[in-house]
């Protein structure tokens, strides 16, 4: 299984016994009801991944990484076990499937992968729909880590001097740029010094999908990232940086993600900020 696949090879694979189907949509608070919207209407057999409950609430920082065992756990209670093909799927326009992505990689889980337009694509296809809760069957998931792509804050701090990776954010334009204040009021406005910005949209064509590998890589060069050096990309809660990640993946790159991001660093004193044009 290809890592993006698009709404006619899922709709061909509906039914594998093997093949597990996960709506990751998240917003921001305010902005809507997830859940809500995929009992009204969700791809047939598709579960519920509340990226809520599954990040690591012990963390004073908004969607930091679960415990392995809390992950393994959630899963497992969804129906998604080892040796299921996963395809995410999100409506949001933070294109959350990629964090959910991520996240299955950094928890064992790689036979996975996102569907391109995400739900969007598929209603306007005229596809089937299903409404309600699936009942999914309990299946084991090795609880199980590898965190050599995520960086923390001390990792960002030492990156300073370093130079060792390239950090790419995810955010707007006028975030990046500290023109437009953050949504937590207690966030400085801002970039990491040294950063460059690539916001999420420039990866994407019209109608939802993914530009084409050629298309992406020319949007992270236009920005001055060389693709074929290491990269660690940050956002402002970790989210969308998994955006970015993903399209580097769909390049052959491997990224590694500030799961803290600009929450964290921006509302840490002793850390530097820039403001700048975009």
């Amino acid at each position: 299984m290809d890592s993006l696949v698009s709404t006619e090879w899922l709709a061909n694979e509906m039914g594998a016994s093997d093949l597990r189907i996960v709506d990751a949509t998240w917003v921001m608070a305010g902005q809507g009801d997830p859940a809500a919207d995929h009992e009204r209407a969700h791809i047939p057999g598709a579960v519920f991944l509340d990226l809520e409950d599954v990040r690591d609430t012990a963390a004073p920082l908004p969607m930091m990484l679960p415990p392995a065992e809390k992950f393994a756990s959630r899963m497992q209670s969804l129906g998604l076990g080892d040796g299921s093909r996963i395809v995410i799927y999100d409506n949001s326009p933070y294109r959350t499937a990629a964090r959910a992505w991520f996240m299955f990689r950094t928890f064992g889980a790689h036979d996975v992968a996102i569907l391109d337009g995400g739900f969007a694509k598929w209603q306007a296809e005229g596809r089937e729909v299903a409404s309600g809760r699936e009942a999914p069957r309990h299946r084991h998931f090795t609880a199980w880590a590898d965190r050599k792509q995520v960086r923390a804050l001390d990792d960002m701090k030492a990156n300073l001097n370093s130079g060792a990776e390239q950090v790419v954010d995810a955010r707007s334009a006028s975030r990046f740029s500290g023109e437009e204040p953050e949504p937590r009021a207690e966030i400085a406005a801002g970039h990491i010094p040294g950063s460059v910005n690539v916001p999420i949209a420039r990866l994407f064509e019209a109608d939802g999908t993914y530009k084409s590998a050629e298309d992406i890589a020319g949007v992270f060069e236009a920005a001055g990232v060389d693709i074929n050096k290491p990269i660690v990309t940050t956002c402002g809660s970790g989210v969308t940086a998994a955006v970015l990640a993903f399209a580097l993946h769909l390049l052959g790159k491997d990224a590694a993600l500030y799961d803290g991001s600009w929450t964290e660093w921006g509302a840490d004193p002793s850390t530097p900020k820039e403001k700048s044009a975009a």
